[in-house]
């Protein structure tokens, strides 16, 4: 689908792709990159990088423009610390220094540390629609792949050393090189000596007595050092859009120096950047980390929030600006945001900015091709409406989708499935205990009641059988208390702690009609 001037974007994904094509002119295609080192379990926001990038990906496309995805997984870093909370913390203190890949899994699934991380988020983000080409460092680095830009980065030492200095308060040291290595003996990159030779070649001195030189062009033990690295791939895989985190975009930060780096010493344009900024999690009090074990995934998250809307909370906010996930009562509100969004983009309901509000709307699709989006509106089943009815059918998932199957025409019966599914793992695992209910099975005893409760109670036995559909339900439930003079307020107190056992819950009526009659009739057999 091409965008033409009458569409007018106000999304953020377009800005991005506008900025690019100033920065880098008309090309035959477009490379957005995005990357995680996979040191750990891989949180949410990390991940905020990868949607950040999908989202502007697919505006590439939007605009007619051909575009891929790389994702780099830096599995080729060095394992610096063993995180909180992770299983087996002896024996992974026992790999420290090492490469990550050469770092065991302590779960005991996968051949490596780092390959554990990267398959649990390799098969998260799917199910969000994102399906990069995979980079994996370490395999390119031992490969020997990188070697001719080891040997032009080595070559060119003073000017990168140059560099670097414009950032620092000090000047980088004598016999500074812009690499690192990892032992071919111990594994470690505990290395005390380290020369380059001659073209291609570097000698070493290990903490572990291991010494030798050796070709990099035939040897893969050579890396180039994170600021070097990172300028050097947006060379090698011609990257033009390329977001980053605060921690690289500080003045004199990563992107400073890498992109004066990428010009001056790779000859390339740098990539468009734009910053991304921390997610929080509603009531943590850390920052979300890796290292300190405080995470929550993308796999957690999807466990509550229908990949759409996952995709829709970053759709929706800017990348620069900061945000919580929430898991509490929050979750409700998201949904209904979602629906409204939906709504908005099917011309069910007015929008304040339609055009924005349209394309939250289609990139927080799972489907990237606009032309596989339903031309017609599937019949919305509200978060609320399903948390009550699990609720009501003791979290039974089939009941809770067939009493919707039946009681509405329209529905996306998988897409039902998938909102179910969400709405009782937040009720198990999440949702505020006053926001939780049981229907009660127990009869009421009226002789715990006062005799005002009891006449109240009588009446409402009464209204509840004579009422042949909801209105007509409601608009008997409101005579009760005008009939006995109890405060309406305590009479719908009173209501909810004979069927629930507590002092609010939902719209009555709707409530006791969805419960069914019998069913609290049974409640009220006295």
């Amino acid at each position: 689908m091409e965008i033409n001037d009458n569409d007018n974007p106000e999304h953020w994904g377009f800005l991005a792709v506008q900025k690019t094509l100033k920065d880098h002119g008309q090309l035959d295609k477009y490379t957005c990159a995005s990357g995680i080192t996979p040191s750990g379990v891989i949180h949410i926001g990390n991940v905020r990088e990868y949607i950040t990038v999908d989202i502007v990906k697919r505006a590439f496309l939007y605009s007619n423009l051909n575009v891929r995805h790389i994702h780099s997984w830096d599995d080729n870093d060095v394992f610096r610390k063993v995180p909180k909370n992770m299983p087996q913390p002896e024996m992974l203190e026992k790999h420290l220094r090492m490469c990550i890949v050469d770092v065991p899994d302590p779960y005991g699934v996968c051949g490596c540390y780092a390959m554990k991380h990267i398959k649990d988020l390799e098969e998260s983000v799917k199910r969000i629609g994102i399906n990069p080409e995979f980079l994996y460092q370490c395999e390119k680095y031992r490969n020997c792949e990188y070697a001719e830009q080891i040997n032009h980065a080595l070559k060119n030492t003073n000017k990168i050393i140059e560099i670097l200095n414009r950032y620092k308060s000090e000047d980088l040291g004598e016999g500074w090189l812009p690499i690192s290595l990892f032992c071919n003996s111990c594994k470690k990159d505990t290395i005390d000596v380290l020369k380059y030779t001659k073209d291609y070649h570097v000698y070493y001195e290990c903490k572990c007595g291991h010494k030798e030189e050796i070709d990099f062009r035939k040897v893969g033990i050579v890396k180039l050092k994170w600021r070097i690295d990172w300028p050097m791939r947006w060379a090698y895989e011609k990257v033009n859009f390329e977001p980053g985190g605060r921690d690289h975009s500080s003045a004199g930060g990563s992107y400073d120096t890498g992109k004066d780096i990428s010009r001056e010493v790779w000859n390339h344009v740098p990539p468009t950047y734009i910053l991304y900024e921390f997610i929080k999690i509603k009531g943590a009090t850390k920052k979300i980390s890796s290292s300190s074990g405080n995470v929550i995934t993308l796999s957690d998250c999807l466990e509550v929030y229908e990949p759409e809307v996952m995709r829709y909370i970053f759709a929706g906010t800017r990348p620069e600006a900061e945000f919580e996930i929430s898991f509490d009562t929050d979750v409700i509100k998201i949904y209904e945001d979602y629906d409204k969004c939906e709504r908005a983009y099917y011309g069910v309901e007015e929008a304040s900015k339609p055009e924005k509000e349209k394309w939250n709307y289609i990139f927080s699709q799972v489907e990237e091709n606009i032309e596989k989006i339903p031309k017609e509106m599937a019949t919305q089943v509200g978060f609320r409406h399903i948390t009550t009815m699990l609720q009501i059918n003791e979290l039974n998932e089939e009941k809770t989708l067939n009493f919707f199957k039946n009681k509405m025409e329209g529905i996306n019966e998988e897409k039902l499935k998938v909102r179910i599914k969400c709405a009782k793992n937040w009720l198990e695992k999440y949702a505020d205990e006053q926001f939780k209910f049981s229907v009660l099975k127990t009869k009421v005893n009226l002789s715990e009641f006062s005799e005002l409760e009891q006449n109240v109670l009588r009446k409402l036995k009464e209204k509840i059988e004579i009422s042949e559909n909801e209105e007509e339900l409601t608009s008997n439930l409101f005579e009760i208390p005008k009939e006995t003079g109890m405060n309406p307020k305590d009479f719908f107190k009173l209501c909810y702690k004979v069927i629930i056992n507590k002092e609010r819950g939902p719209k009555l009526a709707s409530f006791i009609w969805e419960v069914g009659k019998n069913k609290v009739l049974n409640i009220l057999d006295f």
